[in-house]
């Protein structure tokens, strides 16, 4: 059975805020929540940081079309604890970044190399032993 590749991307992210969740039903019922969410994820970086991340979402989309199960996938706000500890363990300069098994690391627009590095460490963990 082979192992699952974990790859971490440290990008910028849209972000939205959420209530509880008796709150969130409340405001969906009354139907304010979709719209107040849609607000902040459009709010919440500039045109060309959207753009940047529709396009990983669709090379995360392709990924998953290609390897199914056989990856792991987190995306991660730069801008948050975890991204920030992250960029400055990994040493990362630009965004979006791919970690990969916490080992090989790919920024800016290295998308294309980054999976290429994927599907050969998959090819190999697929050779018999």
């Amino acid at each position: 059975m082979s192992t699952v590749l974990l790859v971490e991307i440290l990008a910028y992210t849209p972000t939205a805020y959420y209530h509880c969740t008796h709150c969130e039903v409340a405001w969906r019922e009354i139907g304010a929540s979709n719209r107040i969410h849609q607000e902040q994820v459009n709010a919440s970086l500039p045109p060309e940081l959207l753009h940047e991340y529709a396009r990983l979402s669709e090379w995360v989309k392709e990924l998953f079309k290609r390897h199914c199960d056989q990856v792991a996938v987190k995306v991660i706000d730069a801008t948050s604890v975890e991204g920030a500890y992250k960029t400055l363990r990994y040493k990362v300069r630009r965004f979006p970044a791919v970690i990969i098994n916490r080992q090989a690391i790919f920024s800016g627009d290295d998308l294309e190399v980054a999976r290429l590095e994927i599907a050969r460490r998959l090819e190999i963990e697929s050779l018999p032993a």
